[in-house]
């Protein structure tokens, strides 16, 4: 195990706010039922969790790819609000929304550049089910600014976090973790 980088910012709220963004994202992927119909793309989702504001040398903006504000500024402001925003942003706009470590949620979404040279000697692992979206979250998880990167699967409702160039992932029959019911 190696020693944490004394530099990289850490606020206790981050793992709430990482938790409060799955459990929102689950909640999504679970209201859709319409995954296993042909031809049918279900919402998707891309969130990534900054210390400050994102940085231009990382991601560029998506134009009118915004996310509605006037619905949810907070992430933990109002659950149901939040979660309403996050499925209109799921069916209807394209691109990453980052959110900064107190829960401000930027209007605008944007782009992931692709990263060319991993920060280190960062060697990640891609798993064969990552499409592009999977594949600019894990990369972008290992900048020193970002803390984790949270995605729901248009295609088949799979929740991911991504941290530190690794991921947690969970088959949308896997979602709800202990608050899940037993069948």
């Amino acid at each position: 195990m190696t020693d944490p980088d004394p530099l990289r910012v850490e606020y206790t709220t981050v793992r709430e706010l990482i938790d409060f963004l799955t459990y929102a994202v689950e909640s999504i992927s679970l209201s859709f039922d319409r995954w296993e119909e042909e031809h049918v793309r279900g919402p998707g989702l891309y969130f990534v969790i900054v210390t400050g504001v994102h940085s231009g040398s990382y991601a560029d903006s998506l134009g009118e790819n915004k996310w509605p504000t006037e619905t949810c500024q907070i992430v933990s402001e109002d659950i149901d609000k939040f979660v309403k925003a996050a499925r209109t942003v799921g069916f209807t706009r394209d691109g990453a929304v980052i959110i900064s470590t107190d829960g401000t949620i930027q209007e605008q979404m944007v782009r992931i550049k692709s990263q060319s040279d991993l920060e280190g000697n960062t060697t990640l692992e891609y798993a064969d089910w990552m499409g592009t979206k999977h594949l600019s979250a894990i990369e972008v998880s290992v900048r020193s600014e970002v803390l984790a990167a949270i995605t729901l699967s248009e295609e088949d409702g799979r929740v991911s976090v991504f941290q530190d160039g690794s991921c947690e992932d969970y088959k949308r029959d896997e979602l709800g973790g202990v608050w899940r019911p037993s069948e």
